[in-house]
């Protein structure tokens, strides 16, 4: 049985996912993983969501306000052995719910050309590719993607 807990950064479960996800992404970025860290510090985070399977932690995402009508989805990660089983859409679709009970519209996020599984998760899940925004502007490996919550 899945379910998804709504919890803050002090989660230990999301802690120790989070740092399956740096190690990950060092791999991934190569020579570029000290620029995107720099934007991906996890602590101070309120909006949090982690799937469990059995009371097992087998995913993260997190939201991170951005403007005042739009969040942007932060640290997505699912470990592989737990990779296409449908959690990671389960976490998104978790943080778009709370998402528009915020009363945010607008759901924005970047991920690396190098994260496959993120580039067929967003668009399946109705994200669109946008220019690079903010901090990854004229970011070669950045990919970013939007979704509108409400019409």
């Amino acid at each position: 049985m899945r379910t998804y807990l709504r919890t803050d950064s002090e989660n230990v479960d999301f802690q120790m996912l989070v740092a399956l996800l740096d190690i990950e992404l060092r791999i991934l970025d190569g020579d570029d993983h000290v620029f995107y860290a720099q934007f991906n510090k996890s602590d101070m985070i309120k909006h949090v969501v982690v799937a469990y399977e059995h009371n097992v932690a087998v995913g993260c995402g997190a939201l991170r306000g951005y403007a005042d009508d739009t969040v942007e989805i932060k640290r997505m990660y699912v470990p592989v052995a737990h990779r296409n089983k449908g959690i990671a859409t389960g976490i998104l679709h978790e943080l778009e719910i709370w998402a528009i009970s915020l009363n945010f519209e607008i759901c924005i996020l970047e991920t690396g050309n190098r994260q496959l599984e993120a580039l067929h998760l967003y668009p399946k899940a109705g994200y669109n590719l946008i220019s690079n925004f903010g901090k990854y502007e004229g970011i070669e490996n950045s990919i970013c993607f939007e979704k509108i919550l409400k019409d």
